[in-house]
């Protein structure tokens, strides 16, 4: 009964917001390894979905909510101020709906699902583009400058991008008021760090990262079909990921993962 008690929420709702909590608490996800980053979040948000539509109530009257919140309670995990100091707290942001406000919205949600008052970094993968156009500058920089009020905010420390050249990566920390301080390169792209980019990152201290994610971590269509498998008879196609965020925790001193997970937003359109 409960997966008709989450699909009546779904089809009143304007927004929803899942968060998977601690994968390291997921007992079923640590015995088994995705081959890729997108099977994982695929995974995630299938379980996440699934759990929580089984905990539903029966009561189809249950108040009706504009934003659904879409939990695994028991994977949940705040990190204690306590051991603040001790933890790097970073995160990646994907926007999967080409809106720059979105970022505010992922960061906040991630700092309240954490428990802290800011992220130490948050790289940004370039937002999606039409088919024919290239990156540039000019499309990046409304989405630099929500980052840039977000560190003037305190709510970010360091900002990092992804999958910048070094044509790209100089015009935009030459524009920007808020230098990158990191730039991921996807080995699957080259299998050795670009000599002209590797000069320009040592010159101005920018960190070369690299990173295995694909160029749509989660589409449009992947997002509708986990939900159709997790909510059977759902209106799966009346919903569109806006953003996805992957976060994680390290002890500073040991370099280990203590917490990593995946926060996303939906929104309803059904017109």
């Amino acid at each position: 009964m409960g997966t008709d008690g989450a699909r009546a929420l779904l089809e009143r709702a304007g927004t929803l917001t899942l968060q998977t909590g601690n994968l390291l608490n997921w007992g079923c996800l640590r015995k088994k390894c995705p081959a890729t980053p997108g099977e994982e979040v695929r995974d995630c948000i299938q379980k996440t979905l699934t759990e929580w539509s089984s905990k539903i109530g029966q009561d189809l009257n249950q108040e009706i909510l504009e934003v659904l919140e879409c939990t695994v309670a028991q994977a949940i995990e705040k990190i204690n101020p306590e051991e603040r100091d001790e933890l790097k707290v970073s995160a990646k942001l994907f926007i999967v709906g080409s809106n720059s406000s979105s970022i505010r919205d992922a960061v906040d949600l991630a700092c309240s699902a954490l428990g802290v008052a800011q992220l130490d970094s948050v790289i940004i993968a370039p937002p999606p583009i039409e088919d024919g156009t290239s990156l540039s500058l000019e499309y990046l920089q409304p989405y630099w400058q929500e980052l840039e009020n977000l560190v003037q905010n305190k709510k970010i420390v360091a900002i990092g991008t992804s999958d910048l050249d070094k044509t790209l990566l100089e015009e935009l920390y030459l524009w920007a008021q808020v230098k990158p301080s990191s730039n991921q390169v996807n080995l699957a792209s080259c299998c050795v760090m670009p000599p002209d980019l590797t000069a320009f990152a040592k010159q101005f201290d920018i960190q070369l990262l690299t990173h295995n994610d694909p160029k749509e971590l989660l589409c449009e269509a992947s997002f509708q079909e986990v939900l159709q498998e997790s909510i059977q008879n759902t209106k799966a196609h009346e919903w569109i990921p806006l953003w996805l965020l992957r976060y994680s925790v390290i002890v500073k001193s040991r370099g280990i993962i203590k917490s990593k997970g995946y926060i996303m937003q939906a929104k309803r359109n059904a017109s």
